[in-house]
């Protein structure tokens, strides 16, 4: 016989050595650096862009939404309209979220220490459309008498669902990567929905009733300036700011077909 058995053996338990010991494992990912405490943008050079986001064509009549499922929402179903395409005056369209896609570099930001709130009120979200800052703190709140259920359907953050049975019930959540747009959702009330843009800096707005928008602060430089709407699609243009200066952008957005 020869001596392979016992070398084999010998092999064998240096291998379960190995993996006990952690030897070839993948290690795991570093966590990444805090967040700084100061904004990293002079002042003294920073710019703005600023705009105005509208609807070309004939604005499409929006609809009524029907809340009778609800009691508690019936109330507000009379005159309630649905939100995915709001045009104002002039054709301003309102709920466009406007922000910085890239241009900024390796600039890291703080994370504010405010809070984003998102209201569930008249069985609507409040605001429609926001932004936050990964790692800020966002707050949905129950401001009704009736349960909702706050369902957050991200494709890179988690996912959560939580119920809120009573109101002024509050459920915190911070977002751990950027991602446009993070849909909400409540599986009570179907047509409750809101978006929240997540970034990792804070130069982010969302229109109004005028359709206009202002991202203040920026260091001088070329950006890509991006416009998301929840159905008219995204459109970017590239813009440059120069030191002290204000740019201006304007989008335009048709039907979708």
């Amino acid at each position: 016989m020869t001596r392979l058995g016992p070398l084999l053996s010998a092999v064998f338990v240096a291998s379960v050595l190995t993996v006990a010991c952690g030897g070839g494992s993948q290690e795991s990912a570093a966590p990444p650096p805090p967040a700084p405490t100061e904004n990293p943008v002079d002042p003294a050079t920073a710019g703005n862009v600023t705009g105005r986001v509208a609807f070309a064509g004939t604005p499409p009549k929006p609809a009524l939404l029907r809340m009778d499922s609800d009691p508690n929402c019936a109330g507000e179903g009379g005159s309630a309209t649905e939100e995915s395409v709001v045009v104002g005056d002039g054709g301003a369209l309102r709920n466009v979220f406007v922000y910085v896609k890239d241009g900024l570099g390796s600039l890291r930001f703080p994370i504010p220490s405010t809070p984003v709130l998102l209201d569930q009120k008249g069985c609507r979200y409040i605001p429609h459309v926001l932004g936050a800052q990964v790692g800020q703190t966002v707050e949905v709140l129950n401001s009704d008498p009736t349960l909702h259920n706050v369902h957050a359907v991200p494709g890179s953050n988690d996912e959560f669902n939580t119920g809120q049975p009573l109101p002024g019930m509050k459920h915190t959540h911070r977002f751990s990567v950027s991602e446009v747009m993070v849909p909400f959702k409540c599986d009570v009330h179907p047509w409750m929905r809101a978006y929240v843009g997540v970034l990792d800096h804070p130069f982010f707005a969302v229109t109004g009733p005028d359709g206009s928008f202002t991202l203040s602060g920026l260091p001088p430089g070329t950006y890509t300036i991006e416009a998301w709407h929840e159905t008219l699609g995204r459109q970017t243009q590239t813009v440059t700011v120069a030191a002290k200066e204000t740019a201006d952008v304007m989008f335009s957005f048709a039907p979708a077909s």
